[in-house]
């Protein structure tokens, strides 16, 4: 059980994909292709949801009370 533990642990720390992005290959990271949100209105809209129910403001696109009325 032991030896299980060690090679989970193993093979957790040695697939990893974490690497470093060269400064020129940034701009084919910021292309709207590779954001998660591809439709900006229901990402602005969804925004504007969650803040309002918060009833915060900063950290996000929209501001507004816990009524949402903005």
């Amino acid at each position: 059980m032991k030896k299980m533990l060690i090679l989970v642990v193993l093979a957790s720390l040695t697939t990893t994909a974490c690497t470093s992005v060269k400064p020129w290959q940034r701009g084919y990271l910021s292309k709207d292709v590779m954001q998660t949100g591809q439709d900006p209105m229901a990402s602005a809209l969804n925004n504007h949801i969650h803040f309002s129910k918060e009833g915060s403001s900063g950290g996000g696109e929209a501001a507004g009370g816990g009524c949402g009325c903005n």
